[in-house]
């Protein structure tokens, strides 16, 4: 699909975090299927893939009933605990997300992250990667009243940035957060990191990952 936003038109670029610009999803699908486990509830795949992209208390607070006498806060703490356990599967980065996000910033492209995780959590990952630093804005799950699919995340970002929604790309892996881009009036390239093209068709554009950008958006040579 071809995206709509010409390329004088984009003049900043927005990103997803968790499985956009680092590949934490089985790890995440891992965790929430520990916390079904513990507390004997049943789940399916499709279940769990269907939180994709979403802030986690939001997810608990339309499961609460499954968890008679506990809160969503009892549960949210559960689910991040298993967070850091020794046989978690690791995390890494989708490939061609760093070498972007630092030609886009080397170029002048303003940058912003738009995570459903807290901050502290999304801060640490940014950390990882080594681009926290060359971020203009980050927006966490801890900024906005309403969650993806909701636009306010990338609304949010794009006044920050000073940027119009019209003029500003936004990257996402999954549903929720491609209706969200969607809905803030940006153009969305969709990334089948952890869901299947189709699941992203709303999408201008679908890739593998980011290595398939082409920097030619912004009249940028390519990264290589």
């Amino acid at each position: 699909m071809e995206l709509k936003a010409a390329i004088g038109d984009l003049r900043a670029a927005v990103f997803d975090l968790d499985g956009t610009l680092i590949d934490t999803e089985p790890r995440n699908r891992e965790m929430w299927a520990r916390m079904f486990d513990a507390n004997g509830v049943p789940y399916d795949e499709a279940l769990i893939a269907s939180f994709a992209g979403r802030r986690g208390r939001e997810v608990l607070a339309e499961l609460a009933h499954l968890f008679p006498g506990r809160t969503v806060e009892d549960l949210f703490h559960e689910v991040v605990s298993y967070e850091t356990g020794p046989d978690m599967p690791p995390v890494q980065e989708v490939p061609g997300a760093v070498v972007l996000v630092r030609s886009l910033h080397a170029a002048g492209v303003p940058l912003a992250v738009v995570t459903s995780g807290v901050r502290v959590y999304a801060e640490g990952l940014l950390d990882g990667l080594g681009i926290k630093h060359l971020l203009d804005v980050l927006v966490t799950a801890d900024d906005v009243a309403n969650g993806k699919p909701d636009p306010e995340g990338f609304l949010a970002a794009c006044d920050a940035l000073g940027v119009e929604p019209a003029h500003a790309l936004g990257f996402e892996d999954a549903p929720a957060g491609v209706a969200a881009v969607k809905a803030a009036g940006m153009t969305c390239v969709g990334i089948t990191t952890t869901q299947p093209a189709a699941a992203l068709a709303a999408a201008d554009r679908v890739v593998s990952d980011m290595t398939e950008v082409d920097l030619s958006f912004w009249g940028l040579p390519d990264a290589g």
